[in-house]
């Protein structure tokens, strides 16, 4: 049975997930109290369900500091389980509750200062959450729109669980580094693209880009460098258990640098782990 749990902040788009998941498919569960999910896995496998889909949020603040130890527990008893977490800045999730005029789950209601409760909750929420996140495949949802995050959603899960999913992500600096990053290279030092009019409107996935970034040693140096470094520490991470990195590549525009070391890096570790990519500002643009 594929067991997936959709967790993340209030306000982050995981209704939306959640739809994406019973459009593929799956059986899925919404607000799930933790200490039931044990015993609806029992009873989904005596249904013989093949893909099932829970959602638990801070609704359930007072189970939750148990959670991480269950879904160790789940995953020892051999059941494989994807913890996918929806996260998203701040400034975003206040601008979204403001928008709709939604209460967060741990605001204080009376507050006379609403906007500095509604931080507060959030804050809250995030420190709650921390250690689930540790755990989990994080998705920053701060700058996709519902029709984007379905789609990733269903791509990020195509897979069945592996010992290790390493998640290669180009994006611009300019727009912000990713929340969902565990590591972080600049390759804004390296030779632009950018500056050369017959590529300027081509990407790092177009071959003239890749034969321009090719030529130059720097670029070649870059990826040497990241991939001795992913070698000597992905070991590392997995002993510690953990199933899923991300590695955002950025440069100035997410264009031209970022994308094409992200697609050279996922080749090369293509049979080392589960590798997905994700092109943050190019995706977006598909979805406008």
């Amino acid at each position: 049975m594929q067991l997936v749990l959709i967790t993340g902040m209030s306000g982050s788009g995981k209704s939306v997930a959640l739809h994406a998941l019973e459009d593929a498919g799956f059986y899925c569960v919404d607000n799930l109290p933790p200490e039931l999910l044990q015993p609806l896995i029992e009873v989904e496998r005596v249904h013989q369900a093949e893909r099932v889909a829970v959602a638990m949020d801070v609704r359930s603040a007072q189970s939750l500091p148990g959670l991480p130890q269950r879904l160790r527990a789940i995953r020892q008893q051999g059941q494989p389980l994807t913890v996918l977490f929806l996260d998203t800045t701040t400034e975003t999730l206040v601008r979204r509750f403001s928008e709709t005029r939604r209460l967060h789950p741990l605001s204080l209601q009376g507050s006379q200062d609403q906007h500095r409760a509604l931080i507060d909750a959030i804050e809250r929420e995030r420190e709650l959450l921390s250690e689930l996140r540790d755990q989990a495949l994080v998705l920053d949802t701060s700058s996709l729109r519902a029709s984007h995050l379905r789609s990733e959603v269903k791509a990020l899960l195509q897979h069945a669980p592996a010992p290790l999913t390493l998640v290669f992500e180009s994006f611009a600096f300019k727009r912000g580094v990713p929340m969902d990053a565990d590591f972080v290279f600049d390759v804004r030092m390296l030779p632009n693209p950018h500056y050369e009019p017959e590529l300027r409107t081509l990407t790092g996935q177009d071959a003239p880009v890749a034969n321009y970034l090719l030529a130059e040693p720097e670029v070649a140096d870059m990826q040497h460098h990241i991939t001795r470094f992913l070698n000597r520490w992905l070991p590392r991470m997995v002993a510690d258990h953990r199933s899923y990195v991300t590695v955002a590549i950025g440069c100035t525009g997410g264009q031209h640098r970022s994308v094409f070391l992200v697609e050279r890096l996922a080749r090369q570790f293509h049979d080392q782990a589960t590798v997905q990519i994700r092109h943050r500002e190019l995706d977006a643009l598909k979805h406008h």
